[in-house]
């Protein structure tokens, strides 16, 4: 009897994002199974690899996680086939990123070009004019002017620029743009905090040019803080609350302490002159001065090694060092004025960080790997200093890779991308050239008129907008003098809230509760709607707006999906009880699987809530039954069917403490008409979620089906993307 393939990923909980390396182990070992050193994925597993029928990756261009949840409605068939999802971090080369890169000629131990020393990989000089530090500023030495950043790159990356509509109140330095060779240089870092406002500086220092600090100091934050982000910062509450300083003193110190000449040093300078809300025509950007290909940066961490043989930023020690950080990263400026291009680029850096991530992953998997796992371990070989691209390995068994798509796909120069105009076109052929390839790339596209402008523009924004008008609810009325702490704490029962306020503009008072998680404001409405609170009747109710008119709709489709089959929400439970304590409690119920304890990801804290996940969705209804009316250790449970998908946690509670404003609800709200290009845009969506379903369908059983919306990785800002994947079972679904 044949054996059926199937995927295990423990993927709920708020850590799941997975990183384009993970994605790559995945495709690699999914399409080799353990030949070409191909082993198991770290964070998920495949079954009975040697038995898939095919490998088949649908990519949707340009299109982010919040795309999904825009129109999620819209993608009806991926909602309800494929019940693993990740969230993706984003990618500057999305291609390599899916299955590597491919060198020419093909690689041997060590790449051409490259001679291996016993402590450092050293390029040829033949080699030197494919290095992006040669091609940008060619091979001779030069002043610093020519490292100084234009007008234009400055803009490009972000800079604040005098006159520009986001930099409304920024002080300027007054410093000039009449720079020479010989004008000195500052290095600048700041530390920054999560405020109501969003970041706020909390710590800046300036170093001189001998590295002499000239400035170290604590700043109050105007807003309240919301993180502190001490594990980066080091900076706690206990060690602001003497402090007097703002950012306004700071602005002032530094315009008198630089002249007129002044350039100013650091890595990713931008954010610390955007936190500092300060305007300076000189600066060198390290992040940007040690250039790389695709518009990848170097971390400031490893370049104070590799070029310096400097250690900074310790694990051992709370938080960074500004100081030590600016001196790095002016010390490396310093470093690429006085040597040149040349000499930095025989450094070969990007060697250097390939050599210590790979030095990094073996160290990782030697200590995590599980016993019995089937991991292939290769002791004998050296290992390889690049992501090789493994369709290169599929070439060598015969069986060509087949890519289709409007966009180039095939960024390996191994085969030839088929590119069509119409999604239409590409369905067409995949539905008659993905049965013969063993490993499929599909990319499928909306079209440039709609990643261009309407998606991008705003997207964010309506989704913030739609989820926090979910987790709002409003309950009264109440009597005039009314117990808030009453409220807090029955309404409390049903989950953690995010924020509580009492509304004024009506009769009689109101009340206005936002919770952090959707299960929690659905379990209001559903439990307290005309119950007694505080000595009132009450109705709850959400907000009224035009968005919200599909609520109900939308409701009852996160209900349904696949991802939420067997797993149920619980509030109502004492902070004190642990992960321990709550697995004793709940190990009576049938075929418990997985228990989710969510986190307060700033404080660290349990909150008053939990997931079960069961092996049986029949467990979870009859646990659902059971749970009702349970008292935990004096304290009354409620529970409901799960609506947010697992990895959607931590991006709601990212959400709510982010940058941007609050939201203001109203009860009422005129409906705005739906535009045509809203219109056609769903029905867009709508198609493309159909042209996946046919594809699917049309799979052999046994094919692994991986869909991504890779995300947005742009100097205007990141997105993150998602992951959807399955085994197709012969009944035509996702298997487990």
């Amino acid at each position: 009897q044949e054996k059926s393939c199937h995927l295990s990923a423990a993927l709920l909980g708020e850590d799941s994002e997975i990183s384009q390396d993970h994605l790559y182990e995945l495709l690699k070992y999914a399409a080799l199974g353990k030949c070409h050193s191909a082993a198991q994925p770290s964070w998920c597993r495949i079954y009975h690899q040697s038995h898939l029928a095919g490998v088949v990756v649908v990519v949707l261009h340009e299109m982010s996680q919040l795309h999904f949840y825009r129109f999620y409605l819209q993608f009806k068939h991926l909602r309800k086939v494929f019940r693993h999802r990740f969230t993706l971090a984003p990618s500057t080369n999305f291609p390599v990123s899916l299955y590597g890169e491919r060198t020419n000629p093909k690689p041997q131990n060590t790449p051409q070009g490259l001679t291996s020393t016993s402590s450092e990989y050293v390029i040829k000089s033949s080699d030197l004019q494919c290095d992006p530090i040669i091609q940008r500023y060619g091979e001779k030495k030069k002043g610093l002017t020519s490292y100084t950043l234009t007008l234009e790159e400055q803009k490009k990356n972000d800079y604040p620029i005098e006159g520009s509509p986001g930099c409304k109140g920024y002080i300027s330095t007054e410093c000039d743009q009449q720079r020479t060779d010989s004008s000195p240089l500052f290095g600048l870092d700041c530390e920054m905090c999560l405020t109501a406002k969003g970041n706020e500086v909390i710590r800046v220092s300036l170093v001189d040019a001998q590295g002499q600090c000239l400035l170290n100091e604590l700043v109050k934050p105007e807003s309240t803080v919301v993180n502190y982000r001490t594990r980066f910062s080091g900076i706690t509450k206990k060690m602001l609350l003497p402090v007097k300083t703002r950012l306004s003193d700071i602005q002032t110190r530094l315009k008198k302490m630089l002249p007129h000449d002044a350039v100013l040093v650091g890595h990713s300078l931008n954010s610390d002159l955007q936190a500092l809300e300060m305007i300076h025509p000189s600066v060198i950007d390290t992040s940007l001065l040690f250039a790389r290909s695709e518009g990848r940066r170097f971390k400031l961490k490893f370049l104070a090694k590799a070029v310096l043989g400097k250690e900074i930023q310790c694990e051992q020690r709370l938080g960074h060092d500004p100081t030590e950080d600016a001196r790095a990263a002016l010390e490396l400026a310093q470093f690429f004025i006085e040597q040149g291009p040349t000499k930095v680029a025989e450094l070969n850096l990007e060697m250097l960080l390939t050599a210590e991530k790979l030095a990094e992953v073996s160290q990782n998997k030697a200590a995590l790997q599980p016993q019995g796992c089937g991991f292939q371990k290769q002791l004998n070989e050296p290992p390889p200093l690049s992501k090789p691209c493994f369709l290169d390995c599929l070439q060598e068994t015969g069986q060509k890779p087949l890519l289709l798509g409007r966009q180039g796909l095939d960024s390996s120069g191994l085969c030839q991308s088929n590119l069509s105009t119409s999604n239409k076109q590409i369905l067409q052929r995949a539905l008659e050239d993905v049965p013969l390839s063993k490993f499929s790339i599909i990319g499928f596209s909306l079209g440039p008129e709609y990643l261009a402008s309407h998606l991008h523009a705003g997207l964010y924004e309506k989704v913030r907008s739609k989820l926090t008008d979910m987790l709002t609810i409003y309950a009264g009325p109440f009597d005039e003098n009314f117990c808030m702490k009453s409220v807090k704490k029955e309404f409390g029962r049903c989950g953690p809230i995010q924020s509580l306020a009492v509304v004024t503009e009506t009769f009689q008072p109101y009340v206005c509760i936002q919770y952090e998680v959707l299960e929690a404001a659905q379990l209001a409405v559903e439990s307290l709607n005309g119950a007694e609170v505080a000595g009132s009747c009450i109705k709850v109710q959400r907000p009224v707006t035009a968005a919200m008119l599909d609520c109900n709709v939308l409701i009852k489709e996160l209900e349904l999906d696949v991802e939420n089959e067997g797993v149920i929400y619980v509030a109502g439970l004492k902070k004190s009880l642990t992960e321990t304590d709550l697995q004793e409690e709940f190990s009576q119920l049938k075929d418990l699987e997985t228990l989710f304890l969510p986190k307060d990801l700033q404080s660290g804290k349990h909150r008053n809530c939990c997931f079960l996940k069961f092996q049986k969705t029949q467990s979870a209804v009859d646990a659902l039954e059971a749970i009702n009316g349970w008292t935990m250790k004096g304290s009354k449970l409620r529970s409901r069917n799960a609506l947010a998908p697992g990895h959607l946690w931590r991006w709601i509670w990212q959400m709510n403490h982010s940058n941007g404003k609050q939201g203001k609800h109203i009860f009422y709200e005129k409906m705005e008409q739906l535009s045509d290009s809203e219109q056609d845009l769903r029905k867009k969506v709508k198609k493309l979620d159909n042209h996946i379903k046919k594809l699917y369908r049309s799979l052999q059983s046994n094919t692994l089906c991986v869909v991504l919306f890779p995300g947005v990785n742009s100097t205007n800002g990141s997105q993150s993307g998602l992951g959807l994947m399955g085994i197709k079972d012969d009944e035509g679904r996702s298997a487990c």
